[in-house]
């Protein structure tokens, strides 16, 4: 019965009312601070996030440039030379023409020089087939020196025939 007859005064009410207030007091103070530092770190994770997103595109810039003259460059690399006529001073004329000539004659002793590169394999061959056809030459030169014996002493023989 006691209470169910229980009224609420005016004065505890105020209280509580006073309690809440000062909790919800307490938890904005808490929760200040945390929103100031997260204001203050976000305002310098953009002001560096900025500044990355400009060195960002500074190296982009960079990197498309370097992209520009490396597809010019490519080009003028497959393009033929000869199209082009390069602007040669009249008193150079004369060291070009000679330089020309000594690149031609460069590139016959690179040919030459390439080719016994290229013969270098096949020595031991070579030399093998020197020495069976030295072989065969001595044979040779012995069968010869018989024949001029014999046809030396058939000579003798015939002088003495019509000598007789």
């Amino acid at each position: 019965t006691l209470d169910s007859t229980r009224r609420e005064t005016p004065c505890f009410v105020k209280f509580s009312e006073m309690e809440k207030m000062a909790n919800m007091q307490a938890e904005i103070n808490e929760v200040q601070p945390l929103l100031l530092s997260v204001t203050i770190g976000s305002t310098s994770e953009f002001y560096f996030t900025g500044k990355k997103y400009e060195i960002l595109q500074d190296m982009i810039r960079h990197l498309e440039a370097v992209l520009k003259e490396k597809r010019a460059l490519r080009k003028r690399l497959i393009k033929p030379r000869c199209e082009e006529s390069l602007p040669i001073e009249a008193t150079f004329h004369k060291c070009i023409v000679e330089l020309l000539t000594e690149a031609v004659t460069f590139t016959e002793k690179l040919e030459s020089h390439l080719q016994s590169v290229r013969s270098i394999p096949q020595v031991p061959n070579m030399m093998k087939n020197m020495d069976t056809a030295l072989t065969r030459t001595e044979v040779f030169v012995m069968e010869l020196e018989e024949l001029t014996e014999q046809i030396l002493k058939w000579r003798e023989l015939q002088k003495e025939v019509y000598s007789d």
